[in-house]
């Protein structure tokens, strides 16, 4: 089975929500929630993908200084077994807009498990609820 490296972020504002981007009519998984990120290019090191896709997908510029490694998710789908480190990141430059046409929201942690997500992403909930309870 295929091992396909995809990383994630969790971008938290100063109020302490968690941004979510919608996937796209016409990609697999469309209509889901998911944490922004992208598949690890050859030669890429995971934060120069979270740094590349930020840029591409938002509009916003972020440092590696500032992405902080969390946790990580393992799934099996059926043709392919997905890798997924999840990153936090808190300071970046910019504002967040959605340059592929994708529905973002900025979601309290503990409402996030009220959107439907990729299988893959739904562990990492309760990981992202734990450290920003008291936030």
């Amino acid at each position: 089975m295929r091992l396909l490296l995809v990383v994630a972020v969790a971008l938290v504002d100063a109020d302490g929500r968690v941004l979510i981007a919608q996937r796209p009519e016409g990609k697999q998984l469309a209509g889901l929630w998911e944490f922004p990120g992208g598949k690890v290019e050859p030669g890429e090191r995971p934060e120069e993908t979270l740094i590349r896709e930020l840029r591409e997908e938002l509009g916003i510029e972020t440092k590696a200084a500032c992405l902080a490694p969390l946790t990580f998710a393992s799934h099996a789908y059926d043709d392919f077994h997905l890798l997924m480190p999840l990153y936090v990141c808190r300071r970046w430059e910019g504002l967040v807009q959605p340059r592929e046409h994708q529905a973002l929201k900025w979601v309290r942690p503990a409402a996030l498990a009220d959107y439907p997500m990729p299988p893959a992403d739904e562990p990492l909930i309760p990981v992202l609820v734990d450290l920003l309870a008291g936030f």
